[in-house]
């Protein structure tokens, strides 16, 4: 059979050899090769930095995010042949869902918190103006750029879909280009996944590009704007980040290793309680989903010692109702592992926790398979251990990478904690309780050695996406023997893939380099009111004066009296006298900002179609009767929308006393038209 292609250097290369064997998961027959021979890395990486990232970096965030959001929606029309392609790996349907629809999802998770939380331009502006001197004329702030290089993920074999789309996402909108390295028993899902893409003609040329086979001399090539992204074994990611030249030239490694994730039984989910109910079917479940080829599966079942009878009980009960077979069968429920090595690996580890405990169910030896030849295809029974001696080392160190688990008691949730971190670091851990003050101390306990924690109980069971189910807006790594690394994250995972600046610069300057305005840059006063002006008119640094207007006592009265605002620093003179921060009687902060507005607003119809906020609002000093408001309103930052006639457009408001002393200062944000084509 032909090997896999490889997709480098704007073409498909395929190997001058014979490869090595791919075979069926299910039936063990040889469905491909693969090979890496004849690829050419250090030219694929040069490639991926020369084409790839000068086209992104050309495009802004959101233009980005558009294509992304393409690309996810095309992939959605091609779920069913990736399905298919899927059950080979041994995967049933709900398996090849997870996988392939939880990589589509991830990617148009990240397309839409893109266009949410990212302005339309190439650079991101990170934090607040830092004032640097007295004056106000020496200034500073972080500025984040895309790294000048290429994101190169290598994947492990149990979600050849969704391992390359967390990964693609977040480097694709930060402005960097990715190379794939899947991991061999998989690979002609992923490489499927890159054909379906690169055939589709959405991303620019060099974004994507795919090695299938080993790594050869990848390593030797990279640079210092380069950054690897690994899942897989600790012992794996420890040669490669050690590696002479990821050392060398400090390049970023983010790592998914290990994880002896735990799920903690509070003490008051007793036998009869959702809680106890909803562990034992969490804990099941992700024993046999991907028959438990998960990084964030639950590998230690941390139960009170006194209900280690009726969980064992209870899960060997539903563990009873698992059909193990075929995925082509509708009635199966668990499929088979990626491959006979990977059986014998998850056996040799059962044996090492045999020492320990005993097996309550399940045969590592045997299994009764529907539709499909048991040995030929890489079957294995779920298999259940107990351990009553919680001390014991093997349960906390050795992970069985297959549909295995073990139930291991505690007492107290000073044990849980101590027990929870034996483990050195995980992705995942959970707690189901009802009880808030158990799950506080557990969670806060563990904590420090956990990327994420789920905390399931009646009142989020509803909604919870489970234990092992990594969300794009959230972290998903963990610390330790875990790996260390935040794979994704929403915008961490963006910002992994950029290098944070601090510039330091007057704030005209700065306000040039960020495109956005800064206090203490030119204003410019155009003839137009600013409200005038449709999107592609205004200008960073338009700005409309405003006032003055006198605020009378008659009119603090009135705005208490309209409102029902009556506290005492408004309307009692001796109260407000005895107030250190006022002396008399003041104006509501929230009449400052209504004024404001009355002074700046262009009140016939034009572009502005709405205020949808304020933000950053600051009350800095009082206003007292007599005194004169004056509002000065710029524009500060300009953001189209790519899919929309209209943008949003932020601008500083300062409002300021007849002596010039600023009493309150936010931002207004407003949604402005676009010029129509017809004008």
């Amino acid at each position: 059979m032909a090997p896999l292609s490889s997709y480098v250097s704007g073409s498909w290369h395929v190997p001058p050899d014979e490869g090595a064997p791919l075979v069926d998961a299910v039936t063990g027959e040889e469905i491909g090769r693969i090979s890496s021979a004849g690829v050419d890395m250090g030219a694929a990486l040069a490639y991926g930095r020369r084409v790839g990232g000068p086209a992104l970096r050309e495009l802004t965030f959101h233009q980005r995010a558009v294509l992304l959001k393409r690309l996810g929606l095309h992939l959605l029309e091609q779920r069913e042949e990736l399905y298919a392609l899927s059950a080979r790996t041994g995967a049933t349907l709900g398996d090849s869902k997870f996988d392939v629809d939880g990589g589509i999802g991830a990617a148009l998770s990240y397309a839409s918190k893109a266009k949410r939380e990212l302005p339309n331009d190439t650079v991101l502006v990170d934090g607040a103006v830092e004032p640097l001197g007295k004056g106000g004329t020496f200034v500073g702030q972080h500025v984040c750029t895309p790294l000048h290089g290429v994101a190169v993920q290598i994947n492990a074999f149990n979600f050849p879909v969704w391992g390359p789309l967390e990964k693609f996402a977040p480097a694709f909108l930060a402005g960097v280009p990715t190379l794939v390295k899947p991991a061999g028993q998989t690979a002609y899902l992923t490489a499927r996944l890159v054909e379906l893409i690169i055939a589709s003609g959405i991303l620019p040329e060099g974004t994507l590009q795919l090695v299938c086979g080993g790594v050869g001399d990848l390593f030797d090539h990279l640079t210092e704007q380069d950054l690897v992204g690994f899942t897989g074994s600790a012992s794996t990611a420890r040669l490669l980040r050690a590696h002479p030249v990821v050392v060398d030239r400090s390049v970023r490694f983010n790592a998914e290793a290990d994880s002896l994730n735990c799920s903690i039984l509070g003490p008051d989910a007793t036998p009869g309680t959702q809680e106890f109910d909803l562990f034992v079917k969490q804990f099941v479940a992700e024993m046999t989903v991907k028959a438990g080829q998960k990084c964030t599966a639950i590998r230690r079942a941390l139960v009170p010692a006194d209900l280690m009878d009726d969980v064992a009980d209870a899960a060997r009960e539903r563990l009873a109702r698992v059909t193990v077979g075929n995925p082509a069968d509708p009635d199966v429920r668990m499929g088979a592992l990626a491959g006979l090595g990977q059986r014998e690996e998850v056996r040799r580890s059962l044996k090492v926790l045999m020492d320990a405990g005993r097996i309550v169910f399940g045969d590592p030896e045997r299994v009764d398979v529907v539709g499909a030849d048991a040995e030929r295809g890489a079957f294995l029974s779920p298999v259940l251990l107990r351990v009553d001696d919680s001390g014991r080392a093997e349960p906390h160190e050795v992970e069985a990478f297959g549909p295995a688990s073990t139930l291991i008691p505690y007492e107290g949730a000073d044990q849980a904690v101590a027990l929870a971190a034996r483990g050195r670091g995980s992705l995942v851990g959970s707690v189901v309780t009802a009880d808030p003050g158990f799950a506080r101390d557990v969670v806060l306990g563990v904590a420090p050695w956990h990327g994420r924690l789920l905390v399931l109980n009646s009142e989020d069971a509803k909604e919870s996406t489970g234990h092992g189910s990594p969300l794009p807006a959230l972290v998903h790594g963990g610390p330790g023997r875990a790996g260390g690394g935040e794979e994704m994250g929403g915008m961490r995972g963006v910002l992994h893939h950029m290098q944070r600046t601090a510039v330091q610069a007057g704030p005209s300057m700065l306000s040039a380099i960020t495109g956005q305005w800064t206090s203490g840059a030119p204003r410019t006063e155009t003839e137009v009111h600013p409200f005038r002006k449709h999107l592609e008119e205004i200008r960073v640094g338009d700005t409309v004066v405003a006032g003055p207007r006198t605020v009378t006592l008659a009119d603090i009265e009135h705005f208490a009296e309209f409102t029902g605002d009556t506290f005492y620093a408004h309307m009692d003179e001796d109260a407000a006298k005895a107030n250190p921060f006022f002396g008399g009687r003041v104006a509501h902060g929230y009449l400052i900002v209504s004024f404001a507005a009355g002074l700046f607003v262009e009140p016939t119809p034009g572009p502005v179609l709405a205020n949808y906020g304020l933000e950053n609002l600051r009350f800095l000093a009082p206003l007292f009767p007599g005194d004169d408001v004056t509002v000065a309103l710029t524009a500060k930052q300009i953001t189209p929308r790519e899919d929309a006639d209209y943008g949003e457009v932020r601008w500083d408001t300062e409002v300021t006393n007849q002596e010039g002393v600023t009493v309150a200062k936010y931002d207004v944000l407003t949604l402005v038209a676009k010029r129509a084509e017809k004008e």
